[in-house]
């Protein structure tokens, strides 16, 4: 499962999940880890306040429970989808589990870190780069996201 739909189908997940996040009142980012058959192998969804944990971000807590799932922190043939372009922290976590691919729908013009404000995730002076592809079903995961915000204001 490598082409655009599929991608499409992978990005419904994390919006079921970053949906789910505004139950708690974080901001609405969801992830999920793939393998390289199209199988869900960990899930996650923002829960900062949930957990009173700045490190409980999506992409963090679906690497995780990837890894559980697997028995092994390596999770090189993996892609992860998120709706929200990886901050720095989840761009060091995702290089540090040696993804292969990441996926997402919105950049972050403010924090992002895979090819925004700053581009860890292909940086050649860095051991392992991944693949990184942007804008899938940007539009929906934009439009999450500000609503999530214009109720803040």
């Amino acid at each position: 499962m490598t082409g655009s739909d599929d991608h499409d189908e992978w990005m419904s997940h994390a919006l079921e999940e970053a949906r789910a996040s505004l139950e708690h009142d974080d901001v609405p980012v969801g992830a999920v880890v793939i393998d390289a058959e199209g199988t869900i192998l960990g899930r996650g969804r923002n829960e900062r306040e949930l957990r009173n944990d700045p490190t409980a971000h999506a992409e963090v807590l679906a690497l995780r429970a990837a890894a559980e799932t697997l028995g092994n922190w390596n999770l090189s043939d993996t892609t992860l989808v998120v709706t929200l372009e990886p901050c720095t922290m989840c761009a060091g976590a995702i290089l540090q589990a040696r993804v292969g691919r990441v996926v997402f729908g919105a950049w972050d013009d403010k924090a992002g870190a895979a090819g925004s404000v700053h581009d860890l995730l292909r940086d050649r002076r860095l051991p392992h780069r991944v693949e990184v592809t942007a804008g899938v079903r940007e539009a929906e995961t934009q439009e999450l996201l500000r609503g999530f915000f214009a109720q803040r204001r």
